[in-house]
């Protein structure tokens, strides 16, 4: 069953009624649904199907694509030594298939990329040569390594120079979809379970299609992560061995990004990580942006370029909170810490990171949807040198209004302490200061269940709440 999907899916079939041959790419996040989409909008019209071999070298990789000739009825005698000639069987067997349109998904393709295979050149060949010069192939490309499908394919100022019609980039779940499919699986989940299996899972349909009815959310948790051989106890793992080649260099931004709730500028990222200030750097950085695993903020306070990096990974961050340095081996370890500060420690920092991949609900509820703005973060010493201002998320908007946003998760209405107001009040001072923005700045609370209206909550101007995040 596809949840939601509805536009990807009618962009696929536009391209398979198109008059002409058409070629695709669907890329996004690992396990975000990229292969489910396509097999379930084309099953039963596909003329070939193909899956590149993960960690698979030349040799493996061209094996593998005779297998699957074999698989949609091609006789291969032996397998070819280079790319050139497999292309070359896959025309024939389009050339041999009676199917009124030529449907070709090959998935996962940056894994056949090897180097020195000139799988690329192979790859321009066939589609300019041959499957362009048809009117009935429909060519669809996959990938979870989205810096591939971007670098090679989007950005290719070669043979492939805009030959790909249609880029469809596969998001994740919003809170409204992941609301959608936990019904769909007859899972008796709260709004409030459900938006702490996306803290923890984020939107990766296949990660709440593992979660099993009849189990509370805590009990679910434990059974995936925690039990011994539970399905997602390696994903950490797994998620970058998979993408990409060199998953060391990735690896260390992430940890670091992880340790450091507020973000890192590029040049705190190569001090702290142990990293050389080159290329390299610059292109892990983009590679784990295009792959979701990090975003980028730029700072309201000055135009240099010193954007705030975030990790933005929902699970990347559980792993880093609560599974990197498990040593207990303890089974029921999260039903364990549910009740303690330990939890509730992880919860507010897990929040934030749900409420900025909702920035589009938190405008509606704003009443903002129509105004132009831009999301950014704030962090900077003031004029006098004194304490740091740190801002996670402004909301600038063209109607000369800054929402200075503040994030807290709790179990029932937030209540805003006496410490608290003064806090806020001089971040409010503090942010005037620095900044001398001539905009009215309007203090942003996001909860679960709004503010608890006590002697300090006139200082909110406006409030977002959980079931905001919820809306479509």
């Amino acid at each position: 069953m596809i949840i939601r999907r509805k536009e990807e899916e009618r962009e696929l079939l536009r391209a398979f009624e198109s008059s002409e041959s058409e070629f695709v790419a669907v890329y996004g996040r690992r396990r975000v649904g990229k292969t489910f989409l396509v097999k379930n909008t084309f099953e039963g019209k596909f003329t070939f199907q193909h899956s590149g071999a993960a960690n698979g070298d030349k040799q493996v990789q061209l094996a593998a694509w005779c297998q699957s000739l074999e698989e949609y009825g091609m006789t291969v005698d032996s397998a070819p030594s280079n790319w050139m000639d497999a292309f070359q069987l896959l025309r024939q067997l389009i050339k041999e298939s009676s199917q009124e349109k030529k449907v070709v998904f090959i998935d996962e393709m940056p894994w056949m990329d090897t180097p020195g295979s000139k799988f690329t050149t192979a790859l321009e060949f066939f589609w300019n040569s041959f499957a362009s010069m048809r009117k009935d192939v429909l060519l669809i490309v996959c990938g979870s390594a989205a810096s591939w499908i971007i670098n090679k394919l989007f950005r290719n100022y070669g043979g492939l120079y805009n030959r790909v019609r249609y880029q469809i980039y596969l998001r994740p779940f919003t809170l409204h979809e992941c609301e959608e499919y936990a019904k769909s699986m007859d899972l008796q989940f709260t709004r409030y379970d459900i938006l702490e299996a996306y803290m923890i899972l984020g939107g990766i349909p296949y990660y709440w299609s593992l979660l099993q009815k009849g189990q509370s959310l805590a009990g679910n948790i434990d059974r995936l992560f925690f039990k011994k051989n539970g399905k997602l106890s390696n994903e950490f793992n797994i998620l970058y061995d998979s993408l990409f080649r060199r998953p060391e260099i990735y690896v260390k931004i992430v940890t670091v990004l992880g340790e450091h709730k507020s973000g890192l500028t590029r040049n705190e990222i190569i001090s702290k990580a142990g990293l050389q200030d080159n290329g390299g750097t610059s292109r892990a950085l983009e590679d784990l942006e295009h792959s979701d695993f990090i975003s980028r903020y730029h700072n309201f306070s000055t135009k240099k370029n010193d954007a705030i990096f975030r990790l933005s990974d929902n699970l990347s961050l559980f792993y880093f909170k609560f599974i990197k340095e498990n040593v207990n081996n303890d089974e029921h370890f999260w039903s364990s810490v549910y009740n303690t500060s330990t939890r509730l420690a992880w919860t507010g920092l897990a929040f934030e990171r749900v409420c900025f991949q909702h920035i589009r609900q938190i405008k509606e509820g704003l009443g903002i949807r129509g105004v132009v703005t831009n999301v950014l973060s704030c962090r900077t010493k003031g004029k006098d040198g004194g304490r740091e201002v740190q801002i996670d998320m402004l909301i600038d908007r063209a109607d000369n209004v800054v929402n200075l946003c503040e994030m807290k998760f709790s179990a029932g209405p937030f209540s805003i302490s006496k410490d608290y107001d003064m806090e806020l009040r001089r971040k409010i001072t503090r942010f005037y200061d620095t900044t001398g923005t001539k905009k009215a700045v309007h203090l942003t609370l996001i909860t679960p269940y709004g503010v608890e209206h006590n002697m300090y909550w006139n200082i909110v101007q406006s409030e977002v709440v959980a079931d905001d995040l919820f809306k479509e």
